[in-house]
């Protein structure tokens, strides 16, 4: 067996080992949650619960929904807690392989990105959910009773936070495109009014059909881009970087 073989068969080795860390801990996590799943869901659910009509309640269509729908939600807030070991371990398997300078730069970008997600995720949960089931259950046809299957709303209320968890991290995206030389400082302000219009774009992609929604993932998007434009002032592109050593 030669050298490069040997080591390919320690880096599977090392990344099998990170893994098993990582899951072993999501596991743990996720049997000391197990037996409040009933209340997870029910701070999940309060957004929508507290916008429908008095007398209204949720409902599963389908027979091992009210066992699974908790079950996920564990799951789900096991991922969240854990993920900064899980971050921790990823970064323990590749620090070797960076330049100190990267190493510098990696971690913060990280950790931003980590506090950004949730922020996104509390974001929606406190000031998106509530005013727009307000707004449909304001808008729901006379007659029309608006019980909501608890599965699907499980499914919403996961993608919305995916959603916007992911465009929090603009900041982050915009850093990064300018730290690696790609744009510049001038090009990303002269792009203003190209995000602007991508944001409602994006937001009307990605939110239900109705403006109120729309408006409130579009608007922080705008207001992050901007805030990522004030950070990137702080970073160096890496391609200057070269370029003076070079002359130097």
């Amino acid at each position: 067996m030669n050298e490069e073989t040997q080591t390919l068969i320690e880096h599977l080795i090392e990344l099998r080992r990170r893994l098993v860390w990582i899951m072993l801990v999501m596991l743990a996590a996720f049997a000391a949650a197990m037996p409040f799943a009933q209340q997870l869901y029910t701070f999940v659910a309060h957004p929508l619960m507290a916008t429908l009509p008095q007398g209204t309640q949720m409902i599963a269509t389908d027979v091992i929904a009210p066992f699974f729908v908790p079950v996920k939600v564990t799951l789900m807030t096991a991922f969240l807690l854990t993920l900064p070991h899980t971050l921790y371990q990823i970064w323990a398997f590749v620090a070797p392989a960076l330049y100190q300078n990267e190493k510098r730069l990696v971690l913060p970008l990280v950790l931003s990105s980590l506090i950004l997600f949730a922020c996104g995720m509390a974001f929606a949960y406190f000031a998106v959910f509530p005013i727009v089931f307000k707004f449909l259950a304001g808008v729901t046809p006379q007659g029309v009773s608006m019980a909501t299957d608890i599965d699907k709303y499980l499914s919403f209320v996961l993608g919305m936070f995916v959603a916007f968890g992911a465009a929090f991290e603009v900041p982050i995206v915009v850093i990064l495109l300018f730290r690696m030389g790609a744009v510049s400082l001038e090009q990303l302000k002269s792009a203003r009014p190209y995000v602007v219009v991508g944001a409602f774009v994006l937001a009307a992609v990605i939110t239900p059909p109705d403006v109120l929604s729309q408006v409130l993932m579009a608007v922080p998007l705008v207001i992050l881009y901007e805030l990522g434009l004030l950070a990137a002032r702080l970073f160096k592109p890496v391609r200057r970087e070269n370029e003076s050593a070079d002359q130097g």
